[in-house]
């Protein structure tokens, strides 16, 4: 599933995140550095609270009340999208950038019809008419699979199911055809079945259109059927950027490895499952050297305890760990219950 390496479409380097005002907490997110391809698709894996969703906020700038962007940059097919203003980046989200996010009820408006959501990125983005973009809201839903479309386009969120909700809120990231679309946890809340056809659809629409996608997930087997290249979160920092096949055949991070490890297998019963010991640190409580350092089976290791960089493995494979680096093996978790 690899891909050969192009120029980037977006390209995130070195970004970090602070907390600012009253309190003030550094290095939320630090030192991220990743890439998409155009037509290509990237997953953010990591546990809750790795800074995922925080980095992927930052590419459409809205990052929350509190929180700024204090280092790096962020280039959209060579726009540095950290020097636009307020005005230049409503004009790229929905345009060049399309967003699926993980609660569509929290992201679709409960007070407009379906068909009015959708047709409103056309307008205000391409100077449709309300007839002309009411018409492409029809094909729309029509593309995404919505059966009877010409009678959802009038029915409200509420009355849609969990899937249908999702094919809408994709039907309005790729409205104006962006160049890409940022995916947060699409499938998290709905069944399999469904889960697989929202990631067909999405499959699709990659081949059809060469739309790039960066998805945030946890779900590590829609990363291995979806994904062209993984970059692993830990703590606010990239610990592992390589390949998808790459990644899951030989992970060159414990933290990595870890993760892995932890999806539940198949045909093996009456075996413990391993996991990872302790929670991510909260923010601002960092470990000065490695940040996995405390939950890793190495952990204690004098490398570990120093600050960690980036160390090139391969052509486009990273990893932020010194013994890594070195060349030292990443062994399995012990399992505990």
């Amino acid at each position: 599933m690899s891909s050969p390496a192009r120029e980037p479409l977006l390209a995130v380097s070195d970004l970090s995140i602070d907390l600012t005002g009253e309190t003030v907490q550094r290095g939320l997110i630090h030192d991220v550095t990743f890439a998409v391809a155009p037509g290509e698709s990237v997953a953010l894996i990591g546990e809750s609270g790795c800074g995922k969703t925080m980095t992927a906020m930052a590419v459409l700038g809205l990052l929350p009340r509190g929180f700024a962007v204090t280092g790096g940059e962020i280039l959209l097919a060579g726009r540095d999208l950290l020097r636009c203003s307020a005005r230049e980046l409503r004009a790229v989200r929905g345009r060049t950038i399309g967003a699926i996010f993980q609660e569509p009820m929290s992201s679709l408006d409960p007070t407009m019809r379906v068909g009015d959501q959708i047709a409103e990125a056309r307008r205000l983005h391409l100077g449709e008419s309300r007839r002309v973009a009411r018409v492409r809201a029809k094909e729309l839903l029509d593309r995404v699979g919505i059966a009877d479309a010409a009678r959802r386009l009038d029915s409200y969120p509420h009355e849609l199911s969990g899937g249908m909700q999702q094919r809408v809120m994709i039907a309005s990231a790729i409205a104006c055809d962006p160049d890409l679309v940022l995916a947060d946890e699409p499938t998290t809340a709905l069944d399999v079945t469904i889960q697989a056809e929202i990631l067909e659809l999405l499959r699709e629409l990659r081949s059809e259109q060469g739309i790039a996608v960066l998805l945030v997930t946890h779900d590590l087997g829609v990363v291995a059927d979806f994904c062209d290249r993984v970059v692993a979160m830990y703590a606010g920092t990239v610990v592992e950027r390589a390949g998808v096949d790459d990644l899951f055949a030989d992970p060159a991070h414990p933290y990595t490895r870890a993760l892995l490890d932890a999806v539940p297998q198949t045909g093996h019963p009456r075996t413990l499952l391993p996991v990872i010991r302790g929670r991510v640190p909260a923010a601002g409580h960092f470990p000065a050297g490695c940040r996995f350092e405390p939950r890793c089976a190495h952990g204690g290791d004098a490398r570990c305890l120093a600050p960690q960089h980036e160390t090139t493995l391969a052509e486009r494979r990273t990893v932020r760990c010194a013994r890594a680096a070195d060349g030292d093996p990443v062994t399995r978790p012990v399992a505990t219950v």
